[in-house]
């Protein structure tokens, strides 16, 4: 029963191995039966249930042991671990990524621009009366258009950013005959309020900061168009049949962030209500319940009145007792 034994052991059998282990055990049953010392039923019996275990304790449906994927379940249930945890700690109080002691609030957004592709050239030959070699006439495709962030002193809020995600300027028109050019792509022009800064959103590097009025920043350059025939026309090569395509526009996610000055500050005592006028005047949602001192630190909002960017900022100020000059209640 040696053998058994050993094919006990094995956990991960695929079939091959089974059915080169059932031949051998047959085959020596049949042959040697008397140095097993019991009946070839038995053995044969005996076998099918060792198989029918090992059947049991495949790791998977294709009897392969696979360490990349385990080790893949296990950062996925260690990253599950850490998510509940941070939402926990979240529910418990406030989260200290958002709520630090040197009160740095930022309104945000996040947006995806796209600059325009760039037209394709034209093969195209001057076929006109009197000129009957007049040679390559093709030409550029236009330029896409770009994409470019303006500041605005009469936009105090990124509303507009918030409403409208994906921005994606217009590709350039294709060369056509006669050496005529194709048209430009039409730009799109982003206005943000004056203190915004503009970061790539995968990266995190820093690509400008606009701070006065009518400054602006390029985020997505269009492509170049590509050349027509003309353009590869030489001395020795007079009647070139080929052109350039297109380069592609830019692309990328874009993280905006615009540092808050309260305009309307919500000041009063415990329990009576700031942190809930603020949480149905903005998207805000600073912690809410029936004890006092529940906001520790100030927490701001925006309240937005228009599409054009325009709103006011709320903050919610913890609430003040008698003798907080003294060092009562948060001081």
């Amino acid at each position: 029963m040696k053998n058994l034994q050993q094919l006990q052991r094995c956990r991960f059998p695929s079939k091959t191995c089974i059915s080169m282990m059932i031949m051998v055990m047959v085959m020596g049953c049949s042959t040697t039966t008397n140095a097993f010392q019991m009946p070839i039923s038995n053995i044969r019996y005996s076998l099918v249930n060792h198989i029918q275990q090992l059947q049991m304790v495949t790791l998977n449906e294709n009897d392969v042991y696979d360490a990349d994927k385990a080790e893949a379940q296990v950062k996925k249930a260690q990253a599950m671990a850490q998510k509940r945890k941070r939402n926990s700690n979240g529910s418990q109080g406030s989260m200290t990524d958002k709520d630090d002691p040197e009160w740095k609030f930022f309104d945000t957004a996040r947006i995806h621009v796209s600059g325009g592709d760039g037209g394709n050239g034209c093969v195209a030959f001057r076929r006109e009366k009197g000129a009957p070699l007049g040679g390559p006439s093709g030409g550029r495709g236009g330029r896409g258009g770009s994409i470019i962030l303006q500041c605005d002193a009469s936009v105090n809020t990124l509303a507009p950013l918030r409403n409208k995600v994906h921005h994606r300027a217009a590709k350039g028109r294709n060369g056509i005959g006669k050496n005529k050019d194709g048209q430009k792509g039409k730009g799109i022009v982003i206005t943000v309020p004056p203190g915004t800064v503009v970061r790539d959103l995968k990266t995190q590097k820093l690509a400008g900061e606009l701070r006065e009025d009518g400054e602006t920043l390029l985020v997505a350059r269009g492509g170049r168009g590509g050349r027509g025939n003309a353009a590869f026309m030489t001395p020795r090569r007079t009647s070139p049949k080929l052109a350039e395509y297109g380069e592609p526009g830019a692309k990328r996610w874009l993280s905006i962030e615009l540092r808050l000055v309260a305009d309307v500050g919500f000041l009063g005592v415990p329990n009576a209500g700031k942190s809930t006028l603020l949480a149905a005047a903005s998207a805000a949602r600073p912690k809410i319940a029936n004890y006092p001192f529940t906001t520790i630190v100030p927490n701001l909002g925006v309240c937005d009145i228009g599409d054009e960017g325009a709103g006011l900022v709320l903050c919610d100020i913890p609430g003040l007792i008698e003798g907080a000059a003294g060092g009562a209640g948060l001081g």
